[in-house]
């Protein structure tokens, strides 16, 4: 085996954070390796002061690092999935999919409020469509106002009282040391959170075996069955950053339970279903659950943000 090992990420202390953990499970199975980490700016992390809906296109968070592994800068790269597009890019694949952490959203408010208990005309700040159309539907008295930035960034803005509360995913808060932070936690049946959320992927090229064994104890079966089962329900609903979609699968009693949803902007048009079915069967489940949707108002709903939704 060839000595060194170089991660492509981006730059964010969460980024560094989640490619760290790889590197040192790397070093705890392959003792002496050289595992370096490689910076990556990517579009996304250009343009902070934009809406994601308003940046437009798929990948914004990995085509630059995908682009580096391609050209072979990078052996290998580490992604939050929920960042990944549906359809992976071509002479790339899933080397390894770690254990999921918590696919949860969760609630840190300035004064330690839970959601119910927040004054009327509360502003409170997200960066995703999906848990703003969630939140207005629970709370509709709310005002969500739209928030970038890096975790620490947005909880900076909460401090200083631009805001009085923010959504993040549980998961970045427990990686970065800020669980305590956490005012409420939503479970699934709630609020539903992105597809692949609180999962990493190992990404590398296509035809390199030897890093492909390398990374291969990092892989857990479970959350690659799960996130099979997201990802082929994202793809075939075929809706981008400009729609509130959200998916969650898990493994129970011997099943695999999936849930999906599509909602408008304001979360006053909402179609929500869910399948059960063998997790051999993952990936068909996903799109079960897609058309299932779709053929209950979903079609509508993203042709009007500009989604796709067809065959």
């Amino acid at each position: 085996m060839a000595a060194a090992l170089v991660i492509g990420t981006r730059g964010s202390p969460l980024a560094l954070r989640q490619a760290e953990g790889v590197r040192d499970a790397l070093l705890r199975r392959w003792p002496g390796t050289d595992v370096r980490l490689e910076i990556i700016r990517t579009r996304g992390d250009r343009f902070l002061d934009t809406p994601l809906s308003a940046v437009g296109g798929k990948g914004l968070f990995v085509k630059e690092i995908e682009e580096c592994l391609l050209a072979g800068r990078a052996d290998l790269a580490v992604h939050s999935l929920k960042d990944v597009p549906a359809e992976t890019a071509p002479g790339l694949t899933f080397g390894a999919i770690p254990e999921r952490d918590s696919p949860c959203d969760a609630l840190v408010s300035r004064r330690g409020e839970r959601l119910a208990e927040l004054p009327a005309g509360g502003r409170v700040g997200t960066s995703s469509l999906r848990r703003a159309a969630q939140i207005r539907r629970l709370r509709p008295d709310l005002e969500v106002v739209p928030l970038r930035g890096n975790v620490e960034t947005r909880l900076r803005k909460l401090d200083s009282g631009e805001l009085d509360a923010v959504v993040l995913a549980e998961a970045g808060l427990n990686r970065l040391g800020l669980a305590a932070r956490i005012c409420e936690r939503f479970e699934p049946g709630r609020l539903l959170p992105a597809v692949g959320q609180g999962a990493l992927c190992v990404q590398i090229r296509e035809g390199d075996p030897a890093t492909a064994e390398r990374i291969a104890p990092l892989d857990h079966a479970p959350t690659r069955t799960a996130v099979a089962a997201e990802r082929a329900f994202l793809e075939r609903i075929q809706g981008g950053c400009q729609v509130p979609i959200a998916g969650h699968a898990e493994l129970a009693g011997g099943g695999l339970l999936l849930r999906g949803l599509v909602a408008d902007l304001k979360g006053e048009r909402l179609v929500a279903d869910s399948v059960r079915g063998d997790p051999g069967r993952a990936r068909e489940l996903g799109v079960e659950l897609a058309e299932a949707l779709l053929r209950r108002g979903a079609a509508e709903i993203l042709a009007a943000l500009g989604g796709s939704g067809g065959p």
